[in-house]
């Protein structure tokens, strides 16, 4: 035990040998194979795009997938997947929606009365909804779950990588300096949890031009894939700009969306 040791093990990352585990067992119900993590250093870079297209993806190669969302202040992931009504519960407890392909979903925007209302929440009780989405949802048969991170380092993050299984962490960039230093963060966060990355995806990478198909890198050189080489990350995956995406996921029809920038990082999950 560290000298001024709380005693708070849920919010602590140091690696004392008094440590106790904190990881929660799932639903009595729940059978869940796989778990991958999704996460980024900040907002706004596509780590929820990335989520539902590794979901899609999973899908599409015979898998049963499900999604996690547990970005509880900016549930993204039902409108992605044309997703509103509202979760049931029975006596196994809360039954996630499932998306017209068998995706199962869970996210707080299902729970909420109308979609649009705020989660003002303090961390705790966030945390603890997140805790809830592996402990009290009845996840059928589910091959592969992918969580959709809250944005950053914050104690939900903490929560999330100390209560639950997670095999691998998926960290989601954009080519800007700045975002690596940030993207970083989310990298030695996750060595001090012994979380393995086995992946990072820089998104909004390059544009290809219309006219000529020639390659445009509108950020300039990415320095993000240095960090696969500093961390020993296995799979860098690029994602250029595309009206597509845009289009496919403000129209909830995301598994329509037919592109094919994430097939190595598919081939490297889901290779069992």
């Amino acid at each position: 035990m560290s000298e001024g040791c709380t005693h708070d093990c849920e919010n602590c990352a140091s690696k004392c040998s008094d440590k106790k585990s904190l990881k929660e067992e799932l639903n009595a119900a729940s059978s869940v194979k796989k778990v991958y993590a999704v996460m980024s250093g900040k907002g706004g870079v596509g780590k929820s795009l990335v989520t539902s297209m590794l979901a899609v993806t999973a899908q599409r190669r015979g898998f049963k997938p499900a999604v996690l969302d547990a970005d509880i202040t900016g549930p993204s992931i039902p409108t992605a997947f044309n997703i509103h009504e509202r979760a049931n519960t029975n006596m196994y407890g809360i039954i996630p929606a499932v998306s017209k392909t068998g995706i199962e979903i869970m996210s707080l925007n299902l729970l909420l009365e109308n979609e649009t209302d705020p989660v003002v929440w303090r961390g705790p009780v966030i945390a603890g909804a997140v805790k809830q989405f592996w402990t009290d949802v009845a996840w059928n048969d589910v091959d592969v779950m992918f969580i959709d991170m809250p944005p950053g380092t914050s104690d939900v993050a903490l929560t999330a990588f100390q209560s639950m299984r997670i095999d691998s962490l998926v960290l989601v960039a954009t080519p800007q300096n700045l975002v690596k230093m940030i993207v970083e963060k989310a990298a030695k966060m996750a060595n001090l949890m012994n979380i393995k990355i086995g992946a990072i995806v820089t998104n909004m990478s390059y544009v290809i031009c219309p006219d000529c198909g020639k390659r445009i890198d509108i950020y300039g050189d990415s320095k993000i894939n240095s960090l696969s080489e500093e961390y020993d990350i296995p799979v860098s995956v690029e994602i250029p700009f595309d009206s597509q995406l845009r289009k496919f996921v403000d129209e909830g029809n995301i598994e329509n969306l037919d592109v094919n920038y994430l097939d190595s990082l598919a081939e490297f999950y889901l290779k069992d």
